[in-house]
């Protein structure tokens, strides 16, 4: 299922490949023709415009990297100028762009699928002229733990061990310090946690599968799941995550991240011993009124 692991962090020099991206390029073309589920997308799409509306400058030079399909189609109202970059049937992570050649570049739910995200944002911020603005949104956090903890419940028990099916996803840490990595100035991570409630975790399969975000993980199991399992495996999803009603909860958390170019004209922070006013004096003042 949908994922992009924290370990991209800790070892940015060799990145394993994690993610068949050629897979999901025709997943989600799949996805796309069968009819898609957007809400997740609907939301991030929404999200972005007011996020957009709320920077006080024109953008002449803006891309809009891998989100699927037309998920922000409708900024182009406000930004003439975008281009979409989408992902290609190699799944190739090398991005077109010139040094210093865009001033904005936007993406929704597809970082997350990137096997080398640090060098990904690294490239970005090459790209972005200086003052340029990154801004994205990717699935981290919790998303899908219920889903992870039923499967591997299921499989240790029917199977006697745990095949890879939901990657585990980088966090709000991770991403801010990839973001300080490549460079970027002002950066700034958040999460916007959503839960959705389904009938029962093949409903929410079927979904995954109609966002192009069933499991691409390269070490993904290759040989049909077995009927008991999957049927254990939902049963456990019941147990631990349903409601009241019987109706499950889904967790998905969209980690929303920005950064500028380094600009001279960007706020900056003080230098070590530069304040002019004593934080301990400032405490003993405070105290006295």
């Amino acid at each position: 299922m949908i994922g992009v692991t924290s370990g991209m962090v800790q070892s940015p020099q060799t990145p394993p490949a994690l993610f068949d991206r050629a897979l999901l390029q025709s997943r989600q073309r799949r996805a796309q023709t069968q009819g898609e589920v957007t809400f997740l997308l609907d939301r991030v799409a929404e999200d972005m415009s007011d996020r957009l509306a709320a920077v006080m400058r024109e953008f002449h030079a803006a891309v809009d990297l891998w989100t699927p399909g037309e998920g922000l189609a409708a900024l182009r109202t406000r930004l003439p100028s975008l281009q979409r970059i989408a992902l290609d049937a190699a799944g190739s992570e090398t991005l077109p762009f010139a040094p210093e050649s865009l001033d904005l570049v936007v993406s929704a739910l597809a970082l997350q699928f990137v096997n080398d995200l640090p060098g990904v944002l690294a490239q970005i911020r090459r790209a972005l002229k200086p003052d340029g603005l990154l801004l994205a949104a990717m699935i981290g956090g919790d998303s899908l733990t219920e889903l992870r903890q039923a499967f591997a419940a299921a499989e240790a028990e029917c199977e006697g061990g745990v095949s890879p099916r939901v990657a585990p996803f980088a966090d709000l840490r991770d991403i801010g310090a990839l973001l300080q990595r490549a460079g970027f100035a002002l950066p700034v991570t958040d999460v916007d946690r959503v839960v959705v409630r389904y009938s029962n975790a093949f409903a929410l399969m079927q979904d995954l599968r109609r966002m192009g975000a069933a499991n691409v993980l390269i070490e993904r199991r290759r040989t049909p799941s077995r009927r008991a399992t999957l049927l254990r495996m939902a049963e456990i999803y019941t147990e631990r995550f349903a409601d009241a009603d019987g109706r499950i909860r889904a967790t998905f958390d969209i980690i929303w991240l920005s950064g500028w170019a380094p600009h001279a004209s960007q706020q900056q922070p003080l230098k070590p011993g530069s304040a002019k006013a004593s934080l301990a004096e400032a405490v003993k003042k405070a105290g006295k009124e």
